[in-house]
């Protein structure tokens, strides 16, 4: 059975988030900011058009959010997590094999489907998410996950696709990849682009047609995979298990400078806490926890400080107290009074799964039992409930150093307090 691959990418997905909870904002520039409002990291088609670019900093562009009257937003990752698994969930319901590639791009599996009937059923997938979520979606199918990546651009470019597009039923794929640019295909970044520049290779039917031994002398076995891969022959497979991560970083800068070790032990606090998070979702134990500090480089009446502190713990642990506790003491080794720290970060690595992790023969069985469904608890209501529903008050209450999020949206989703209310009004002598 030959194999069909389907790339779903949600449009502007940020701006799209927002979007569907505010329909006012329809064909109006739109622009979603970084943590702590410092660059652009999602643009709706009206602000590129404006000339906004991706990643540019905030104070090189105000000038054309007052201009334009330009709708600015804070990052919403809450918001935006939440409605990407709402997508997933629906992209679920359309095949049983299916890769969740980013927070906003999906691989599916459509085997078995006749070429005929793959732009009416990318089309019904397109409508149903768009109706179940309010995310718009572009599609791209390919025999392979290269091509499907190539007929996603090109849908998301063309309009008169009407977002999907089907390559394995064009009459001439070539045409396509002769105008597709090697810096756009998926796996060729700035310095492959540019070898392959300088030996006469510019579009993607150009590295398809290149030879084999030259791609390999240059480029490796992966760039000879990417050719197979714009040739028709698959050579990435559909990846339905998520890798365990081997190292779990979590880290954000502050909202203003922080000068007191109070403050920068709830930071520290609230990292271990999310960072903990991410360890039991995926069943696994941290040995090793990691703490760095930094101050701004650009502050002339401060000097530049940076120091980080590692230590072992005596058996690798997922219990949220006993992390917290090892990153504080790491803390206080590099903490430097007087300074103005601008960014703080934990790191756990040494990861291995719960159920191989060398335990430690002076701690009871049931101790760690104890941990486990403790954890397992505050899992469960934190992702019912929303996060935070239930948290360590090591973490704070107030947390006057957190990100600069100033115009951010409601989480409309996932907190009660912020759900979205539609009051109805009635002619006279009417009533409910």
């Amino acid at each position: 059975m030959q194999k069909i691959f389907a790339l779903v990418d949600c449009n502007n997905f940020y701006v799209s988030c927002e979007r569907a909870f505010n329909p006012g904002l329809e064909g109006k520039p739109v622009i979603v900011l970084s943590n702590n409002d410092g660059c652009v990291i999602s643009r709706s088609n009206e602000a590129k058009a404006l000339g906004v670019e991706m990643g540019i900093p905030v104070f090189q562009c105000e000038y054309l959010f007052r201009k334009h009257k330009m709708e600015v937003y804070s990052s919403n990752y809450t918001l935006y997590a939440d409605m990407s698994r709402r997508v997933m969930d629906t992209l679920a319901e359309f095949t049983p094999e299916m890769e969740i590639y980013s927070i906003d791009e999906a691989f599916l599996s459509l085997a078995g489907f006749s070429s005929s009937n793959l732009v009416q059923y990318g089309r019904l997938i397109r409508t149903t998410v768009m109706k179940w979520t309010g995310i718009p979606v572009s599609i791209g199918i390919g025999t392979t996950k290269t091509l499907a990546k190539i007929a996603n651009k090109i849908a998301k470019r063309n309009p008169e696709y009407g977002g999907v597009l089907d390559i394995t039923g064009h009459p001439r794929p070539d045409s396509l990849l002769d105008k597709i640019a090697v810096s756009d295909i998926w796996g060729i970044g700035r310095n492959l682009a540019s070898l392959l520049g300088r030996n006469g290779i510019y579009t993607a039917l150009q590295l398809k047609n290149a030879p084999d031994a030259w791609i390999k002398k240059h480029m490796s076995v992966s760039g000879l995979r990417t050719a197979w891969e714009l040739r028709g022959t698959p050579c990435i497979s559909l990846d339905q298990a998520p890798i365990s991560r081997k190292g779990i970083l979590s880290s954000r800068s502050f909202g203003r400078p922080v000068e007191t070790l109070s403050e920068l032990k709830e930071a520290i606090a609230t990292y271990v806490s999310r960072a903990a998070e991410k360890l039991r979702a995926q069943e696994s134990a941290s040995s090793f926890v990691s703490v760095f500090l930094t101050t701004g480089r650009f502050k002339k009446d401060n000097e530049h400080h940076t120091d980080s502190a590692s230590s072992y713990l005596p058996e690798p642990s997922f219990y949220t107290p006993e992390l917290i506790s090892y990153a504080w003491q790491n803390l206080e080794r590099i903490f430097k009074q007087g300074c103005l720290y601008k960014k703080a970060g934990v790191m756990l690595t040494g990861i291995v799964p719960q159920t191989e992790a060398q335990l430690n023969l002076l701690v009871h069985s049931r101790d760690n039992q104890k941990k486990r469904s403790l954890m397992k608890v505050m899992d469960c209501i934190n992702t019912r409930w929303g996060r935070d529903t239930l948290q360590y008050a090591a973490a704070g209450t107030t947390r006057n150093w957190k990100m600069r999020q100033s115009k951010r949206s409601p989480r409309f989703t996932t907190n009660w307090s912020e759900i979205p209310v539609v009051k109805a009004s009635f002619p006279r002598g009417l009533s409910t």
